[in-house]
């Protein structure tokens, strides 16, 4: 990467839905040119030659501001050869600072603060890269898999409710109204009416169906055949015209789910079997590397990936670890020394790692011995997920540099390690 005064200009750029505000500064600081940019692939063009044109062609001594580090703008700059530069909102609240203390905000002025601090702050602006193809498409698979997890349990609360309004005993199947074989069962057996005539073998057709061993038929229709509760005329009609609606949606989304489980088993199947040019960080292999884990499933190692891909390829555990928001908070003034728990990092990150710390304490004998320590030291059960999460990264960052799978025997007999989860 070239230094700061190799460039000829700075240009900041406001990002916005329908036009983009831009400033562009020369190596001393001033402002040589302002403009409103139309977000549209005619006026992006327009806009990129014309910066080109300032310095006859040659991308490379063009260097450009803005906070988003995404979308089709900053692909068509990278795309013709421009280093483009992201920015924390929160850095750039504070370099506005600078420029005035009356806490004016326009988008000129924040177009003018990204160029200048770019100008004179490149070391705390990072570089943007394009993403790998596949990492694209499994962080659009992961943030899929989060929303409709989101809206499954949205829609099965809104089910919950309804079936407590006149057929409570149905909840005590499935408290949470939220798996496939209970929205089936609503279907067949929908009032306590209908339960005193339910046929005993399509109950167990459908659970045999559905592979639930936890009930039998008996069970299921000697828990809806109790005396109901007695609800106002219209109460049952209208809440199972509600689930009616609901029923559907619930279907739909699960379908959606097992689709977007698929797409990213399959992507993650892709980045495994593709091989880096030599010489290269084998950004690829990363994915059977982290499913060796014991802890780390698809979701996990989808949401790892795509979240922290940068790091990942780095094999950054610092900034690994503070994009996942277990790198404490250090305050110190004079003799007042404060340590806090993270919480300006990747939430989806955050989940994924917490995730994964719980299900390595279930299933690795080290982990859950040093969870057992912390827990008898004070440590809260979150704080001791945290530290186990940190020491999961750790070891994975290590394995990704010497390219090798997980192996629990190999890391018992380390004493570093030992040492390290002691």
């Amino acid at each position: 990467m070239m230094s700061r005064h190799e460039y000829a200009f700075y240009v900041g750029i406001d990002w916005a839905m329908e036009a983009h505000q831009v400033a562009v500064v020369d190596p001393a600081g001033v402002r040589q040119a302002e403009v409103g940019v139309e977000h549209s692939g005619a006026a992006i063009t327009r806009f990129i030659d014309g910066l080109l044109k300032l310095v006859d062609g040659d991308a490379g001594k063009l260097a450009v501001a803005i906070e988003l580090p995404r979308g089709a703008l900053v692909e068509m700059l990278i795309d013709r050869g421009i280093a483009v530069f992201s920015l924390n909102p929160k850095q750039l609240d504070r370099f506005r600072d600078r420029h005035t203390v009356a806490g004016a905000k326009d988008d000129r002025l924040d177009a003018y603060v990204l160029g200048d601090s770019l100008r004179t702050d490149l070391h705390l602006f990072r570089r943007i890269q394009l993403t790998d193809p596949l990492i694209l498409q499994l962080r659009e698979f992961s943030r899929m898999d989060e929303d409709l997890k989101q809206e499954k349990v949205r829609l099965a609360n809104r089910l919950r409710e309804q079936v407590y309004r006149f057929f409570p005993q149905m909840l005590r199947l499935c408290s949470a109204a939220d798996e496939a074989w209970f929205w089936e069962l609503l279907e067949l057996i929908p009032t306590p009416a209908a339960a005193r005539s339910a046929d005993r073998l399509r109950v167990t057709r459908l659970l045999r169906k559905h592979r639930i061993r936890r009930l039998s038929a008996v069970d299921v229709l000697t828990a809806l055949r109790v005396a109901p509760v007695q609800v106002a005329p219209g109460t049952m009609e209208a809440a199972r015209a509600h689930i009616r609606m609901l029923l559907p949606r619930l279907q739909l989304v699960e379908t959606q789910l097992k689709e977007t489980s698929k797409r990213m088993q399959e992507t993650l199947d892709q980045l495994g079997a593709s091989q880096s040019p030599e010489g290269q960080n084998n950004e690829h292999r990363d994915a059977a590397v982290l499913l060796s884990m014991p802890g780390i499933g698809i979701t996990v190692a989808a949401t790892m990936l795509s979240e922290a891909s940068e790091a990942i390829a780095q094999r950054d555990y610092h900034a690994l670890r503070a994009h996942a928001g277990v790198a404490p908070v250090t305050r110190r003034s004079g003799k007042t020394k404060f340590v806090r728990r993270r919480y300006a990092c990747n939430p989806r990150l955050n989940n994924a790692l917490y995730h994964a710390a719980r299900v390595q304490v279930q299933f690795d004998p080290l982990a859950r011995q040093l969870y057992a320590q912390l827990r008898q030291r004070g440590h809260s059960h979150g704080r001791a997920l945290r530290t186990i999460g940190d020491r999961l990264l750790r070891i994975l960052v290590a394995m990704l540099r010497v390219g090798r799978f997980y192996n629990r025997d190999r890391l018992r007999s380390s004493p570093a390690s030992t040492a390290a989860a002691a």
